[in-house]
């Protein structure tokens, strides 16, 4: 069986920001993990991307987003063209407009910490 996807938007090389925590998380559960992020190039050994557009897989299982809603939300079109099965909006990146949009777009939003949606704590994973 092939390994899930997940793309993590706002992935950062700063082991205590939760978009750090979230790609060793989802490491850790087995994931293929493509962090994203404009000026990073490597994080946690892992090939940054600066935008989901290059992102070298057709199709995603899951985007995590871990950025502002004022930057999430000019990105929804990038994620709808990418296309992902789900779509999640950690706390702290969603906004009633965001929300609105990705609905909007026909978006599979998800409100939640994806962390802990694949059996891992945020707090587990220290810097």
């Amino acid at each position: 069986m092939p390994k899930q996807t997940v793309a993590i938007i706002g992935a950062s090389a700063d082991r205590q920001k939760y978009g750090n925590k979230s790609v060793r998380a989802h490491l850790k559960q087995g994931y293929e993990v493509f962090p994203i992020h404009p000026t990073e190039t490597s994080l946690e050994g892992l090939t940054v991307y600066p935008s989901l557009s290059e992102v070298p897989v057709a199709h995603l299982d899951r985007i995590s987003v871990y950025v502002p809603p004022q930057i999430g939300i000019s990105l929804l079109e990038e994620i709808q063209a990418k296309g992902a099965d789900e779509v999640w909006f950690n706390p702290g990146s969603e906004s009633p407009e965001l929300l609105r949009r990705a609905s909007e777009l026909g978006l599979d939003i998800i409100r939640a910490c994806s962390i802990v949606d694949i059996g891992e704590s945020p707090s587990a994973h220290p810097d």
